[in-house]
């Protein structure tokens, strides 16, 4: 930690100074020392989707990420000072629904760890029609083609009279 001191340039000069040192008896934290702060994106995926895995200060240029919900997934430096360590990976689609943990392991065996919650949602999302179709009776689906059919009927026979006058 730093210590600021303030004290007047001489004796006849009011003019006030600051120096600062650093303290030795207090601990200095680099980046190596700090806590690791690890992440995943999205935090709620379907089985079968994909995650980007992000770890902060770890102070190493290797790591890893593991989780039933998809193995393990070895992580590069986004950088040259390799301040972020970066992986992505599939989950698995026969993974059960529910939070499943993801540590992080920063250098080889034995490295600093730390653990997050990956969310698997129960099940993929639906495409197709959306549900529209199911909704609609027979009737409704009826009279939809029969105004269909009179659009189309309508034009062909404006077209068909137009070619005839010209």
């Amino acid at each position: 930690m730093w210590i600021f001191r303030t004290a007047p340039r001489s004796p006849g000069d009011e003019r006030p100074v600051t120096t600062a040192r650093l303290d030795p008896s207090r601990p200095r934290h680099t980046l190596a020392q700090a806590q690791p702060s690890g992440s995943v994106s999205p935090t709620n995926v379907a089985p079968g989707g994909r995650v980007s895995l992000n770890v902060t200060g770890c102070g190493t240029r290797t790591g890893k990420a593991s989780s039933r919900a998809f193995g393990d997934v070895w992580l590069t430096p986004g950088n040259a000072e390799a301040t972020n360590l970066f992986g992505a990976a599939t989950t698995s689609r026969n993974i059960s629904a529910g939070s499943h943990p993801v540590t992080f392991e920063c250098g080889g065996p034995g490295g600093e760890r730390v653990t997050v919650a990956l969310n698997i949602t129960p099940g993929a999302a639906r495409g197709g029609l959306g549900g529209s179709i199911d909704s609609m009776s027979p009737g409704e689906i009826a009279a939809g083609g029969a105004l269909v059919a009179t659009a189309l009927g309508a034009g062909a026979w404006f077209l068909r009279r137009r070619t005839g006058h010209a």
